[in-house]
């Protein structure tokens, strides 16, 4: 018999049961008062995980649709902006400003390390003042497993007098952001991360500054306009087009249990599960990508052992114990694999996943003491139980 499916991706993630039943609920019209009364819920749910008073905006589209608005809504062709660009993610967001005639100035940072607030400050320092009209970064870069600190991002955006943009798609809910009290004027996050829904949805915080900036943007925009948005839901508590109504429900269960949860203790959830799990590759005998002080919470990266490639990897996990790893891109493909550990993933789950690879590495002629990442984690949960 097959065994249960772990699925352990930096999304799509597992949804809790009672979420993913709502989404049979029966279909109702799109500008029916029930479906204002759905919007309405999710919303104001939004807001609490955001932490904003700000205007939170549902799209139906993937994250990516969101940085693409971030872009079109708040700027114009010939801006300057500056990209933090600490992988895969942060490069792609460039990518996009710059197929809409942005210029870009890129800050490299190598891949595994997390951006120095005192190297953006002097390069936002070589420029003119208002020269940078919006600084991009990426919250937690997946591709990596490294998390930027937007705090301190947020006080040079004000003390420079530009935008600050954040990619929050794999962190939102599962790691610490302020929206409001860190300065971030645009936030970008989609349903199948940390928020334990289907994919199909991606919920957008904006600022009165980026509201002020869109006044002045010439980027083309329908769809993902989000003045559009924002004044439909104004008016009506609905959407400009038909959103996805069987995801919003799902949502809808999601977030009153992450409210009940709490935030605080939701934050501390992913936390526990991240030391287990790097602890965990450590006393297997692995090496991981990046230092734990700047360790995401939601993804870890761990490099490929010699004479092990990923494909072999990912397919021994996947057919012999139906758990599901994943890779990384560019420069780090076919070096590293990581292990998504956002949402609905349990200490069963960690633990299952922990054996499953111990077992491979092992068939694979990797020398470990089986066991040894199995009891690293264990300590982790008997200890933080008991605290």
């Amino acid at each position: 018999m097959k065994e249960k499916r772990t699925l352990m991706l930096p999304g799509p993630t597992p949804i809790p049961e009672r979420a993913r039943l709502a989404g049979a609920t029966e279909m109702i019209g799109h500008r029916e008062v029930e479906c204002e009364e759905l919007l309405k819920e999710v919303v104001d749910g939004l807001k609490y995980v955001f932490q904003t008073e700000n205007d939170v905006l549902v799209l139906t589209c993937s994250g990516t649709g969101g940085l693409e608005g971030s872009i079109t809504n708040t700027l114009s062709r010939g801006d300057k902006v500056l990209s933090l660009c600490t992988g895969a993610f942060g490069e792609r967001y460039a990518t996009i400003a710059e197929k809409y005639g942005l210029e870009v100035e890129r800050l490299d940072v190598s891949w595994g390390e997390a951006v120095d607030p005192k190297r953006v400050e002097e390069k936002l320092e070589s420029y003119k003042e208002g020269e940078i009209k919006a600084i991009l970064m990426t919250h937690n870069e997946t591709s990596t497993g490294v998390i930027n600190h937007p705090e301190p991002i947020g006080k040079l955006a004000r003390k420079y007098n530009c935008l600050l943009l954040i990619d929050a798609v794999s962190s939102l809910a599962g790691i610490e952001l302020k929206t409001d009290k860190w300065g971030a004027d645009v936030v970008v996050t989609s349903s199948q991360k940390a928020l334990m829904t289907p994919p199909g949805l991606c919920l957008v915080s904006v600022s009165h500054r980026a509201l002020k900036a869109y006044e002045t943007s010439d980027l083309p925009k329908f769809y993902l306009d989000f003045k559009r948005a924002k004044d439909r839901y104004d008016a009506k508590n609905q959407t400009p087009a038909t959103p996805a109504i069987s995801v919003l429900y799902v949502l809808r269960e999601v977030l009153r249990d992450i409210k009940e949860e709490g935030l605080e203790n939701v934050f501390k959830r992913h936390e526990i599960v991240t030391k287990a799990i790097r602890l965990s590759m450590k006393a297997i005998g692995l090496e991981l990508l990046v230092d734990d002080e700047v360790a995401s919470k939601t993804v870890t990266a761990v490099r490929l052992p010699e004479g092990i490639s990923y494909s072999v990897l990912r397919s021994n996990l996947k057919d012999k114990y139906n758990v599901y790893i994943t890779g990384s891109k560019g420069q780090l493909q076919g070096k590293v694999f990581r292990i998504g550990h956002l949402g609905n993933v349990s200490r069963m789950d960690i633990l299952s996943t922990i054996s499953a690879l111990e077992f491979v590495l092992l068939d694979l002629g990797f020398e470990l003491e089986l066991g040894a990442g199995l009891a690293a984690a264990q300590k982790v949960f008997y200890e933080e139980e008991r605290s």
